[in-house]
């Protein structure tokens, strides 16, 4: 029997890529958002998550659920409001959707979840593997919440997969477009030290990664998900700068200007993740761009 599968978030800008592959796969495709879809081949449910409204009819006949919603981390700065709206999105939007498992009969058997790397905090160049404690910083701080809110799945009898994910490179959006600017004005350049490991990931086997997640029934608990190769910062700006045949001479972005603009929000591009993809690779997953040179040229090509 084909999947029909609830997805979170299904609109930003992995959740659009995975919705397209999952219906060219057959799959049947359902959204939960705030606001009515365009798209006539996806049935879009509402919800208010601060409100604590949901389409009860979200669930009908749904046996997999990808939660991908959260409030972008870097889109505003962080004030209190801020980082409390960032964490209640990803938290309490799964929490509702348990809340209505618990009280409406469903046939659904697996809960895809994402979350980050940031759960790691700022490691320098330690190896990290699933298994290494979290960090004590902010981004931390909404790994943990996240990750624990998606875990009371379990509790009704779900399989739970968690996918913590690195730097999606996608010309489309996210942080390679912000990184690849400077570039393309000839004012390329690492920031701060450029010594922090960046575990990125092509978004193409992020897609691939979540449909991994979906199919394999044998597939439970947290999974990094990035690329089997990290780069540092200044790798990963020299590769840009190669691939898009521009110079790289700038120097170093200080870090007290990143601190100017960015305030506290700039953790997220300071600390240094240096991840292992060996568990989801000894499960049978390959890559399809394990190199970044390769990454950067099919995005770019």
């Amino acid at each position: 029997m084909q999947k029909h599968i609830l997805l979170t978030g299904g609109t930003g800008l992995i959740g659009t890529h995975l919705t397209k592959a999952l219906l060219d796969k057959g799959y049947t495709i359902s959204h939960l958002g705030r606001k009515p879809g365009n798209d006539p081949k996806v049935k879009t449910y509402l919800w208010d998550v601060p409100k604590g409204e949901i389409d009860e009819a979200c669930i009908n006949g749904v046996d997999t659920i990808v939660h991908l919603a959260g409030a972008g981390v870097v889109d505003k700065r962080w004030s209190d409001e801020r980082k409390k709206e960032i964490i209640d999105s990803r938290t309490k939007s799964i929490g509702l959707i348990y809340e209505l498992l618990r009280k409406k009969d469903h046939i659904v058997k697996t809960v895809v979840s994402a979350t980050a790397t940031g759960y790691y905090g700022d490691r320098k160049s330690e190896i990290l593997t699933e298994e290494s404690k979290p960090g004590n910083d902010f981004l931390a701080e909404v790994c943990i919440k996240w990750e624990t809110a998606a875990d009371e799945g379990a509790e009704l009898g779900l399989r739970v997969v968690k996918f913590r994910t690195g730097i999606v490179l996608d010309k489309e959006g996210g942080a390679l477009p912000q990184l690849a600017n400077p570039v393309k004005w000839g004012v390329g350049s690492p920031l701060a030290s450029g010594e922090q490991w960046m575990p990125w990931i092509h978004w193409r086997d992020v897609v691939r990664m979540y449909i991994y997640g979906i199919e394999n029934d044998t597939l439970s608990g947290v999974y990094n998900m990035t690329g089997p190769n990290p780069v540092t910062n200044q790798q990963l700006t020299k590769a840009v700068a190669a691939q898009l045949d521009k110079p790289f001479w700038a120097p170093n972005v200080p870090e007290f200007i990143l601190k100017l603009i960015l305030g506290e929000m700039r953790i997220a591009v300071l600390e240094s993740d240096r991840t292992s993809s060996k568990k989801i690779e000894d499960t049978g997953f390959k890559f399809d761009y394990p190199e970044l040179s390769e990454a950067l040229k099919e995005i770019y090509g």
